[in-house]
Formats: structure tokens, C-alpha cells, sequence
């Protein structure tokens, strides 16, 4: 196939994103659409829409709390358009136009595909906005992408960037939000109080790691390229939020870790590592219910650094992915190029897969 030159050919680059409600009465079908992914909820197809309703009946009471904090709907969609207008910006030398494509709630993945379709794209760039790779994400979002593209006849070729999660722009840019908080910590907290750094990242059940997903092993590597580009030794811990089912989820847990802080007198800096934009998990789980955690237990000052946003380094880190990326012509790449996960990362992208999720035949 003959390269695709971007100064001369238009490329839609495609942004997946979770979604969120984008009113108090969407909350309920947003839940909903969560719980019955396959990816998200997995027992058997029979019993899923029955469970997907349970749990989404059980949380939605929280949820709608949560989000009329937020003024009654998630901060996600115009945050991330946002970020696709400054990546537009960022890339001057194409002819590129970005597209959002939302995992559970408008603008969706089938709504996507057809405005890309509209546009009439030579390329498709397809850009998760997790920078670590989970089957729960990034894999949904990109078997819901096939699907709907089949179903809605969109022919051209694409790239896929399954994941960054050690690139060294993101680095730099999150190091860079990291170091400045934590200086901005240090200098409120008293010279005698320790300050920890908490790397906090959305859990995942134990059995969905077990498997081969990639998630937590991503996620440390992501921790050990930022504690390196920092270059000093801190005082941190790894640890996972946002609990969902009633499983055993990997850990430690945030609220774990807030209480060991406490019980060692140490300040915490919550950083949220996986995130890049600011929702609910951020502005009230990590904002409201852990702060207000850690003043109940004690801990001697609570802080948190801010997600990337439309920071300019983030979105530079970002459009320097999207030109290698385009350099690779169609194909799946990570940042650097190939396969990053191990061979006990059968969930990594790379693996062949048949279409019921195993190994196998690749997904059309």
C-alpha cells in the first residue's frame, strides 16, 4: 500500500475516551451501557443484562450524587474536545481533523465512524486517550471501532497506537505536573512532615490481570519512567481506586494507602497516573471522598496533582505520537513501535485473538 503522506492527504485521528453522562438523566443509561461491555462484566452473556441492571441500579443512587457535585454531568466531553482542538493545532504540517469516539456515552463509537466516514478521511489514526493499555479500555474501544466501521462500510487504511505508556514526551509532561506539585506541597507542609507520593490508577478485578491484561504491569512501568525523569529519591507507593463489582480487585488500594500514611504520619501527594482528563474519579473520588478520608484518619496534609488536560507539553508529547505513528503507515504500533508486553501479557494487543476474546484468529 503506498504511504500516506499527511501534508497532502487528510488523516481523522480518532480519540477514545470512556464518556460520561451528559445530564442527571443520562447517568442511569450511561451506567448501563458500562456494565453490560462484555469487557467490563465478564460472566457469561445470559446472565450479563441481569447483573448489568443490579449493579447499575446499585450505583446509580452514588453516581447521581457524585456528578451533581460536577453540576449534575461529567467535565469529560468538553475536556477532550479540548484536547483535540489544541492536537489539531499542534499539527500544523497535516491536513488532520480529530474525531471523538466515547466508550459508553455520546458522542459514541457508532456516531464516530460516521462523521469520519462523512469526512472522507485518506487515513485513520486511532488514538486511545489511556496511555496504558487494558482489554477493559483501549481493547473495548478499538473491538467496538471494527464493528461499527464494518457495520457502517468505512474503508481506508488505519493505524492503531495501542499504547504510551513509557514514552518520553508523556513522561516529560507528567513528571513535569508531578515535580511542580509536589514542590508546591513541600513548600506548604512544615520541614518536619514527610509528603509520599501516591501513583493512584483506576483498579482492575484480580482475575481480568490473571488473564494477561497488561494494565497493572503498564501501569508500573509508567510509575518507573516518571520516579527516573524526576531523578531524586521520593518517598511513593502504586495504588488502584474505583472499585466496581464485588470481585477481588488488584491492590494496594488508595484508601489502603491513605490509611498507612496516616498511620506513619506522613503527608500524601495523589497523583492519578492513568488519567488524562479531569472527571468524576478525579474531581470527587480522589478530590472529595479520599480527602476527606484522609482528614478523618489524620494524615498531615492531603494533596493532588492535576491530570494533563490540555496542558501544551501533554499535547505535544501526543502530536509527536500521532507523526510516528503516521510514519509506521497501517498498522498496530505502541509508542515505541512494537510489542512492549511480555509473553505472560496474552490480553497485549500484539497476541492474535479470535473473536470470542481468545486466542486465535485476528478480529476482523
Amino acid at each position: 500500500m503506498p504511504a500516506i503522506d499527511p501534508a497532502r492527504h487528510k488523516v481523522a485521528i480518532v480519540l477514545f475516551n470512556l464518556g460520561g453522562p451528559d445530564s442527571p438523566e443520562a447517568i442511569a443509561p450511561f451506567l448501563l451501557n458500562l456494565f453490560r461491555d462484555p469487557a467490563i462484566l465478564r460472566v457469561p452473556p445470559f446472565i450479563r443484562p441481569l447483573l448489568a441492571r443490579r449493579i447499575a441500579r446499585a450505583r446509580l443512587k452514588p453516581a447521581t450524587d457524585n456528578y451533581a457535585l460536577l453540576g449534575g454531568k461529567s467535565p469529560l466531553l468538553d475536556l477532550t474536545r479540548e484536547q483535540a482542538a489544541a492536537l489539531e493545532a499542534a499539527l500544523p504540517e497535516m491536513q488532520a481533523k480529530c474525531f471523538i469516539a466515547m466508550r459508553y456515552w455520546h458522542p459514541m463509537t457508532d456516531e464516530a465512524v460516521k462523521a469520519v466516514k462523512a469526512w472522507a478521511p485518506d487515513h485513520v489514526l486511532l488514538l486511545p486517550l489511556y496511555p496504558q493499555f487494558s482489554t477493559t479500555t483501549t481493547g473495548s474501544s478499538l473491538l467496538a471501532w471494527r464493528q461499527a466501521a464494518v457495520k457502517a462500510g468505512l474503508v481506508a487504511p488505519v493505524t492503531t497506537l495501542c499504547c504510551y505508556p513509557t514514552d518520553p514526551g508523556f513522561i516529560a509532561a507528567t513528571t513535569a505536573l508531578v515535580r511542580a506539585a509536589y514542590d508546591r506541597a513541600r513548600d506548604t507542609l512544615p520541614a518536619k512532615t514527610p509528603l509520599r507520593v501516591l501513583f493512584s490508577a483506576h483498579g482492575l478485578p484480580e482475575t481480568i490481570v490473571r488473564r494477561g491484561d497488561p494494565y497493572q504491569w503498564q501501569i508500573e512501568q509508567t510509575v518507573a519512567a516518571v520516579l527516573s525523569a524526576w531523578g531524586e529519591p521520593v518517598d511513593h507507593a502504586v495504588c488502584y481506586q474505583s472499585r466496581a463489582t464485588p470481585q477481588k480487585w488488584i491492590d494496594p488500594s488508595t484508601d489502603a494507602e491513605i490509611a498507612r500514611a496516616a498511620k506513619d504520619g506522613t503527608a500524601v501527594l495523589v497523583v492519578p497516573i492513568a488519567f488524562v482528563s479531569e472527571h468524576s474519579e478525579t474531581l470527587v473520588e480522589l478530590d472529595v471522598e479520599y480527602r476527606h478520608l484522609a482528614e478523618r484518619l489524620g494524615v498531615p496534609g492531603y494533596f493532588r496533582v492535576p491530570t494533563q488536560n490540555a496542558d501544551a507539553a501533554f499535547i505535544a508529547s501526543l502530536a509527536g505520537l500521532v507523526r510516528r505513528a503516521m510514519a509506521d503507515g497501517p498498522t498496530l504500533c505502541s509508542a515505541s513501535g512494537g510489542r512492549l508486553c511480555g509473553s505472560a501479557h496474552g490480553g497485549c494487543p500484539f497476541v492474535p485473538r479470535r473473536h470470542d476474546g481468545r486466542r486465535g484468529t485476528v478480529h476482523a
